[in-house]
């Protein structure tokens, strides 16, 4: 099990890339199942989930080339269903939560689609009844095999259809899964209470540039009429909205001055807002985000003078990937927060290492945590602490390097999972992290 350890203390100054987004990864490289013919993706992030699907669509016979450092061109024309019914698949499905993606590609071009109960973050429930409801509706039969927790949707030879449907969540990847499968169905699919989520967004346009007809994007009103093929395109990701926010808070918790280049500041949505809250500066340069060094930042109130309460939400609200990152800045701001992680109900658990830092947190319950801020008066102080999930260890990483001393981090895997070589880059501007196998 590899570890981090993290000198704390050290101010950073310089530029950083965000990397190609994780999330939006996930969906893309999905969807080059969709069609025999070539796609070229570009800004793809060399982090562990993203490198395990890539695997995983070589495994099915996607043939794969790398063109660059970030750049990937896959052609799906002679997939191997029976790959499916493997135990290798089995193996390498359960342990990438991405997987799940494949099943309305495979769906929709194949007639059937399976999937062994996928892994990822432990942060609670995260059920996929949205999925398989929403493939059940486009006429799929779907089977559970409770003894090897395998998911199997079929179509019995036949194509789908389109049909009207409300979804019981706006969940993401349900709304990426469905939208794949209708795309190839036969009549128009309507999606209500879709995710609109920049990444969706993103999902749409390439699908249309491959011939699909998706209106509605960037609503929570999707309409898809459906055609008989896809072809190919070229295709760039978003930069991480999660890694920017991950700086932001880095920055302020470090007293540095960072500049965050290439954001595509207008698809950030509220997440400069939701900082700017706690009074953290942050200055707008092109597409560029700057960070100037600040010695304290101050929690905001309401208007009638109540306690603020940052609580995730779906989109345009606030993410509840940043939730981890967010609660561990307002920790050295002058002032008290309510965090509100609606979502997920063992995400702020982590919370109790960041109390073991010094921190003064109050655990209300599984979903909220009152934080009393420090106001940098008395520093964090290092500790041995394990990552839990990959936001939750970001947050730890973040919180040792504004600490006093020296902490080590554990299963640093699990941050590995989401940022691509986040030792180096944050060694590259003034950091002091060693990795340890």
């Amino acid at each position: 099990m590899a570890t981090f350890k993290v000198t704390g203390g050290r101010r950073l100054n310089g530029e950083i890339i965000p990397q190609g987004a994780k999330n939006e990864a996930l969906q893309i490289l999905s969807a080059v199942l969709l069609t025999d013919k070539e796609v070229t993706i570009s800004k793809i992030p060399a982090i562990r989930d993203v490198l395990k699907l890539i695997e995983l669509l070589g495994d099915l016979g996607v043939k794969v080339s790398r063109v660059n450092e970030d750049t990937y061109r896959f052609k799906a024309d002679d997939i191997n269903l029976e790959f499916l019914n493997s135990n290798e698949f089995k193996v390498k499905g359960a342990g990438l939560r991405g997987s799940i993606m494949i099943i309305g590609p495979l769906l929709a071009r194949f007639g059937k689609g399976y999937i062994p109960s996928p892994g990822g973050d432990k942060i609670g429930r995260r059920r996929l009844d949205t999925h398989f409801i929403g493939f059940m509706k486009l006429g799929a039969k779907f089977e559970y095999v409770n003894d090897d927790q395998f998911y199997k949707v079929s179509t019995d030879g036949g194509r789908l259809k389109g049909a009207y449907m409300l979804l019981d969540e706006a969940s993401v990847t349900g709304t990426a899964n469905i939208l794949m499968a209708a795309s190839l169905a036969i009549g128009t699919t309507t999606i209500y209470n879709a995710a609109c989520e920049p990444y969706l967004q993103q999902l749409c346009k390439m699908l249309n540039r491959m011939g699909a007809k998706i209106s509605g994007i960037g609503s929570n009103l999707l309409t898809i009429e459906g055609v008989e093929s896809l072809n190919g395109t070229d295709h760039t990701l978003l930069p991480d909205m999660i890694e920017i926010g991950s700086f932001i808070g880095l920055a302020a918790m470090t007293e540095s001055e960072i500049t965050i280049k290439n954001c595509s500041i207008p698809d950030l949505g509220v997440i400069p807002d939701t900082f700017k809250r706690l009074c953290i500066k942050l200055e707008f340069r092109g597409d560029d985000i700057f960070v100037p060094a600040q010695d304290h930042y101050e929690i905001e109130s309401f208007i009638d003078g109540s306690i603020l309460t940052i609580a995730d939400a779906p989109w345009p609200g606030f993410t509840p990937d940043l939730i981890s990152i967010i609660l561990v800045t307002a920790t050295q701001a002058r002032g008290n927060v309510l965090i509100h992680q609606k979502m997920f109900e063992s995400r702020l658990f982590f919370v109790d290492n960041l109390i073991d830092m010094g921190a003064k947190i109050i655990l209300c319950d599984p979903h909220r945590a009152s934080i009393m801020g420090l106001d940098k008066k008395m520093p964090l102080k290092g500790i041995t602490m394990s990552s839990p999930d990959i936001r939750a260890g970001v947050a730890m990483l973040i919180a040792a390097m504004s600490a006093k001393g020296t902490s080590t981090i554990r299963n640093i895997e699990q941050i590995d999972r989401g940022y691509q070589f986040i030792d180096k880059r944050l060694n590259d501007i003034g950091a002091e992290i060693v990795r340890l196998d």
